[in-house]
C-alpha cells in the first residue's frame, strides 16, 4: 500500500500569475498555481487541486460557458484542455509563443487566443470525439504591437481585442459586410481591459494611466448584415490553403484606413460619448487589472498600490474604493451574478473574494511569501503547522485545505515548528532568537523563550508530555532546554563542536538526540542531569535525525549522502543507505558545471519514519522524494514532487540554445520587466527603480512528515505544502472504463437484476441522473446484500452520493437505509480514514437534521392539528349529548307534570266525594 501513495492537494498557495475565473453558478474560483489549478468552493469552504499539471506556470485560463472545460495556457504556448468533471486532460496543443489571453464565446462554440499581434479564433471542442480538437477558424491582424485582453458580445456576432499599441480593435466572429474590423483610439497607454455592454455594440475602454473612454455605436447587433447581402470584394479577407490541400482558416487584416463600403450597406461607426479619469489631479496610480459585469454595469479596477475601485457604468458614479493590499493588483474576476469579485495579488501571493453589496470578506488567502522551510502534524492528523522565511506560522485544516489562523510574533525566519502532544499548542523556532508556543485556543502567544546571549536557532524539538522544549543554535553550538510551563530556561547542553543542526525526542524515552555538523550524535538523558549518554560517530557532517515511532531505531542523514540507521539502546550501527544517486539533482542555469558533478556535493536534508516504522521517507535539495525500505535497504519509489520548468534546477542538462561562447544567456540580467521569477528591488525603493532584478526560485523539499494515521504524508517544497495520500481517488479511473460501459449497458445491467455490478458502472461514468436512477431502482430487500459486495474504494464515493442526494430527496426511509448500511457494514474501514470520510458524514448528519426538523415541523402541526380536530368533535359531541339529555330531561318533566295533574284532578274529585 506504500507504493500508492498519489498526488492528493497543494496548500499554502493560492494564487501565482494568471487570470482567475468564477465557477458557472458562481460559487467556486478557479486560480492557476504555479503550473496546478486549485478549485475553491467558497460555498462549503473548501479547496481543491486538480492533478493536471503543465510543463511551466499557467499564464491564462478560460472556462468555457457550461463550465465543464478549461483551457490552461503555459508562459512558452502549450495548451492543456482539461475536463473540470472528470479532472482529465483531454487534448494538447502548443501555440508556439506565449499567449496573452483565452477567451470563450457566450454560445461556446468558439474560443479566441490572444499571442504577440493577432487573435486566433478556434472551434470550440465540442461533444463530438475529435483528433484535433483546436481546429483554427480566422486569424485577426491589425494591432502593431502585443494584445492584452478580449471581450465577446453577448450573442457571439463579434469580439473586441485591446493592445499595448493603445488601441483597441473590435472584429466579426463572422463575415459581416457591415463590420470587418475596427479600430478605437483615444487613449496614451497600454489597454487594460475593453468591454460590451449588454446586448449592444456600445463599448468601454480602460487603459493603464487610469482613463476610461466611453465609445456609442450607430449600428444595433440586430443591425449586422451577413456578407452575402451586399456585394463585397473580400479585399481584406484571406484564405489559408495547408499544403494538403485542405482549409486551414481565413485572415482577416485590419488596417487603419477605414473599411471599404459595400454597397448599399452603411458601415459601423464608433463616437467617443465621454471620458473619465480614475486618477486625482497630481496623483499617478498605475491600473493595473479591470472587470465589467455588463448586468448589473459595475467597472472593477485594481491599481498597483493595492487599492480597487467600484464604478457605476455609463455614469460613472464611485460606488465603493478600498485599498486590500500593498502590493499591485494583478487581476480581478466578477462572478455570474455580479455580488463577489475576486482579487489576486502575485507579489505577495494573495487570493481575496469581496463581497462588495456587504463591504465583507468572502474569502482571504495567503500562503507563505518566501520558503516554506518546516511543517509538523498534529497528533491527530486534522491539522498542519508551517514555518516560512516570511516570518510566519500558519495552521491549515487538512480537510479543507485553507489556513484558518497566522501567527506573525517572529521579526525573522522562521525555521522550525512543531506540535505538542496534546495537539492545542505550536511551538516555533527562528532566527530571531525566540522560541514562542501559541494556544490554537485563544489564537494568542503564551510564551516567549530566549536565551541569555543572543542566538540564532536553527532546530526545534518538543518532547512527548510537552513539558520540555529545546532548540539548537547554530551559531554557540549549544542546545537551550526550556519549561513549557513556567517558560524559564532550565539548562544549556554544551558539547558540540559545531552548528546544531537538527534535534528529535524519543518517542518512548526522555531522550534528546542531536546532531551536528562536528559529524557527531549526541544522546542527552533529559531525567539524569542532563548528561550525555552516547555519542554517536559518523563519517561526515550530520543534517537530520529522527527517531522510529516505537523509539528502538534512530536514523541520521550526513553530508556524504548517506542514511545511516543505529540502535540507541546500544548505540551500534544497524545499517546505511547511499542515496546521493537518488537524488537526482538538475542543473541551475547560473552553475559553471554539470548536474552530474553537482550532485557529488548535495545530500538528503529530511527525513522521516512512516507510521508502521518499515519505510523512510529523504529529501533534500532536489525534485525527487525518496521512500526507501529499511530492513532491505533498497529505494521502493520515487515521488517527482513538481514537473514545473520555471523553476530552477530542474533539468539535468541546460538548453543548448541558450548557450553561447561566453557563457549562458540566464546570466545577463534584463532587469525588471514582465520576465519569469521574483522581483527583487532594493530597501525604501516603491516604483521606478532600475535596479530591480529577478530570479528563478529553485526546486528543494524543505521538510517532511508522515501523518500519524499513516493514510498520508506531506512535503513543504518550493511549490508549496504538497500532500500525498493513499485516500486520493480521482473522479475517472480510465483504466477501468472500455467501450462496453454506457448508459445502455448500465440499464441493461439493471434489467438482469444485477444491482452491484450497476452501481459500479454507474460510478465510473459518473452521472448524477444515471446513478440515481440505478440506486433507486435496487428493491429495498436487496440494499444489505449490495452493501456487502461494494469493493472498498465505491464505499466512500456511495456514501458520498447518499450524503448529498438526501438533502433533496423525498425518498427518505430509502436512502437512510443505504447510509444505515453502508456505515454499519463498512464502519470499520471507514473509521480508519476518517480524515477523509469526516466531510462526507458532516454532510450526511447535516441532511438527516435538516430533513428531521422539516419533518418534526410537519408531524407537530400534524399533531396539533389532529389534537384541535379532536378537541373540536369532542366539544360537538358534549353539545349533542348536553342537548339530547336537555331534551330527555324536558319530557321527563312534562310527562311528571301530566302525572301531577292527574292526580290532583284525583284528590279533587275525591275531596268532592267526601264532601257529598
Amino acid at each position: 500500500m506504500k507504493f500508492a501513495y498519489k498526488f492528493s492537494n497543494l496548500l499554502g498557495a493560492f494564487y501565482r500569475h494568471g487570470n482567475l475565473c468564477f465557477s458557472k453558478d458562481g460559487n467556486s474560483v478557479i486560480s492557476p498555481v504555479g503550473n496546478r489549478i486549485s478549485v475553491f468552493d467558497l460555498k462549503n469552504n473548501k479547496s481543491e487541486t486538480l492533478p493536471v499539471s503543465t510543463t511551466k506556470n499557467i499564464s491564462c485560463l478560460g472556462i468555457n460557458p457550461d463550465g465543464n472545460l478549461a483551457i490552461l495556457i503555459d508562459e512558452d504556448g502549450a495548451a492543456v484542455l482539461v475536463s473540470l468533471v472528470t479532472r482529465a486532460v483531454l487534448h494538447h496543443h502548443h501555440f508556439h509563443s506565449p499567449v496573452h489571453s483565452v477567451s470563450f464565446s457566450p454560445d461556446g462554440k468558439k474560443f479566441v487566443i490572444t499571442k504577440e499581434n493577432v487573435a486566433l479564433m478556434y472551434h470550440a471542442p465540442g461533444r463530438n470525439r475529435e483528433f484535433n480538437g483546436f481546429a483554427l477558424d480566422k486569424s485577426y491582424y491589425g494591432p502593431f504591437d502585443e494584445t492584452t485582453c478580449i471581450d465577446w458580445t453577448d450573442d457571439s456576432k463579434c469580439f473586441a481585442v485591446g493592445s499595448k499599441d493603445m488601441t483597441t480593435w473590435i472584429f466579426g466572429a463572422e463575415r459581416w459586410a457591415n463590420l470587418i474590423y475596427y479600430s478605437l483610439g483615444g487613449h496614451k497607454d497600454i489597454i487594460v481591459g475593453c468591454f460590451f455592454e449588454k446586448d449592444s455594440l456600445d463599448m468601454y475602454t480602460v487603459s493603464q494611466e487610469g482613463t476610461l473612454c466611453v465609445w456609442e455605436s450607430d449600428t444595433e447587433l440586430e443591425g449586422l448584415r451577413k456578407e452575402g447581402e451586399g456585394n463585397n470584394d473580400d479585399d481584406d479577407v484571406e484564405e489559408i490553403i495547408g499544403e494538403d490541400g485542405e482549409t486551414r482558416g481565413d485572415v482577416i487584416k485590419g488596417s487603419t484606413d477605414t473599411p471599404k463600403q459595400v454597397e448599399g450597406i452603411k458601415n459601423v461607426r464608433y463616437s467617443q460619448r465621454s471620458k473619465h479619469y480614475f486618477n486625482k489631479a497630481g496623483d499617478f496610480n498605475k491600473l493595473t487589472a479591470a472587470a465589467f459585469h455588463k448586468k448589473t454595469r459595475i467597472l472593477v479596477t485594481g491599481f498597483a498600490s493595492g487599492a480597487f475601485h467600484l464604478h457605476e457604468l455609463p455614469e460613472f458614479d464611485l460606488i465603493h474604493s478600498l485599498s486590500i493590499s500593498d502590493q499591485r493588483i494583478s487581476t480581478i474576476a466578477m462572478n455570474p451574478t455580479g455580488d463577489w469579485i475576486g482579487f489576486g495579488c502575485s507579489g505577495l501571493g494573495q487570493l481575496l473574494v469581496w463581497e462588495w453589496q456587504s463591504e465583507s470578506y468572502v474569502f482571504k488567502q495567503q500562503g507563505h511569501f518566501n520558503n516554506m522551510n518546516s511543517l509538523a502534524y498534529s497528533p491527530d492528523g486534522q491539522y498542519l503547522v508551517t514555518g516560512g522565511d516570511d516570518g510566519k506560522v500558519k495552521v491549515w485544516n487538512t480537510n479543507n485545505g485553507l489556513c484558518f489562523v497566522t501567527f506573525t510574533e517572529h521579526s525573522s525566519s522562521v525555521t522550525n515548528v512543531a506540535f505538542t502532544s496534546s495537539g492545542f499548542v505550536v511551538v516555533s523556532a527562528s532566527l530571531d532568537g525566540t522560541v514562542r508556543a501559541f494556544d490554537l485556543h485563544r489564537y494568542r502567544n503564551f510564551r516567549t523563550m530566549t536565551s541569555p546571549r543572543p542566538a540564532q536557532f536553527s532546530s526545534l524539538a518538543v518532547d512527548s508530555s510537552g513539558e520540555l522544549v529545546c532548540a539548537g543554535s547554530q551559531d554557540s553550538f549549544e542546545i537551550f532546554l526550556w519549561s513549557m510551563q513556567t517558560g524559564r530556561l532550565l539548562e544549556v547542553l554544551s558539547g558540540h563542536e559545531g552548528p546544531v543542526s537538527n534535534l528529535c525526542f524519543s518517542p518512548v524515552q526522555s531522550v534528546l538526540a542531536s546532531v551536528s555538523w562536528d559529524k557527531t550524535v549526541r544522546l542527552w538523558d533529559m531525567l539524569d542531569s542532563w548528561e550525555t549518554k552516547e555519542t554517536l560517530r559518523l563519517t561526515s557532517d550530520g543534517l537530520a535525525v529522527t527517531y522510529r515511532p516505537d523509539g528502538q531505531e534512530l536514523a541520521v542523514a550526513s553530508l556524504d549522502g548517506e542514511i545511516t540507521f543505529w540502535n540507541p539502546q546500544t548505540g551500534g550501527q544497524a545499517g546505511s543507505i547511499a542515496g546521493r544517486h537518488d537524488l537526482q539533482m538538475g542543473r541551475k542555469e547560473t552553475e559553471k558545471i554539470t548536474a552530474k558533478q553537482s550532485a557529488k556535493g548535495k545530500s538528503f536534508t529530511s527525513l522521516c519514519y512512516s507510521a508502521d516504522g518499515e519505510s523512510i521517507l529523504a529529501g533534500g535539495q532536489s525534485k525527487f522524494v525518496c521512500i526507501y525500505n529499511i530492513k532491505e535497504h533498497v529505494l521502493m519509489k520515487k515521488f517527482e514532487i513538481s514537473c514545473n520548468l520555471s523553476l530552477d534546477a530542474m533539468e539535468e542538462f541546460l538548453d543548448r540554445r541558450k548557450m553561447t561562447e561566453f557563457g549562458s544567456l540566464s546570466l545577463v540580467d534584463e532587469g525588471t520587466g514582465d520576465g519569469d521569477g521574483v522581483e527583487l528591488s532594493l530597501p525604501g525603493v516603491k516604483r521606478g527603480d532600475m535596479s530591480s532584478r529577478r530570479f528563478k526560485p529553485e526546486i528543494r523539499v524543505g521538510s517532511l512528515c508522515f501523518s500519524p494515521t499513516g493514510r498520508s504524508w506531506a512535503t513543504a517544497s518550493t511549490e508549496g505544502l504538497l500532500i500525498y495520500s493513499l485516500d486520493a481517488s480521482l473522479v475517472f479511473d480510465p483504466y477501468d472504463l472500455d467501450m462496453d460501459v454506457t448508459p445502455a449497458s448500465i440499464r441493461q445491467q439493471v434489467k438482469k437484476k444485477e444491482w452491484a455490478s450497476a452501481i459500479l458502472l454507474s460510478f465510473r461514468l459518473n452521472e448524477m441522473a444515471l446513478k440515481r436512477e440505478v440506486l433507486e431502482a435496487v428493491p429495498y430487500d436487496q440494499i444489505t446484500v449490495v452493501c456487502s459486495s461494494l469493493p472498498d474504494v465505491y464505499v466512500d464515493k456511495l456514501l458520498n452520493f447518499v450524503a448529498s442526494t438526501l438533502e433533496k430527496s423525498n425518498h427518505l426511509q430509502f436512502y437512510l437505509s443505504w447510509a444505515q448500511c453502508l456505515l454499519t457494514l463498512h464502519g470499520q474501514k471507514l473509521k480508519n480514514r476518517s480524515g477523509a470520510v469526516l466531510p462526507t458524514v458532516q454532510q450526511l448528519l447535516k441532511s438527516i437534521q435538516r430533513h428531521s426538523d422539516d419533518l418534526s415541523k410537519l408531524c407537530d402541526w400534524n399533531i396539533y392539528n389532529i389534537r384541535y380536530a379532536a378537541a373540536l368533535s369532542k366539544q360537538r359531541g358534549m353539545k349533542r349529548t348536553a342537548a339530547e339529555s336537555l331534551s330527555d330531561e324536558e319530557e321527563e318533566e312534562e310527562e311528571v307534570a301530566m302525572d301531577s295533574g292527574g292526580d290532583e284532578e284525583n284528590i279533587m274529585n275525591e275531596s268532592i266525594i267526601v264532601e257529598i
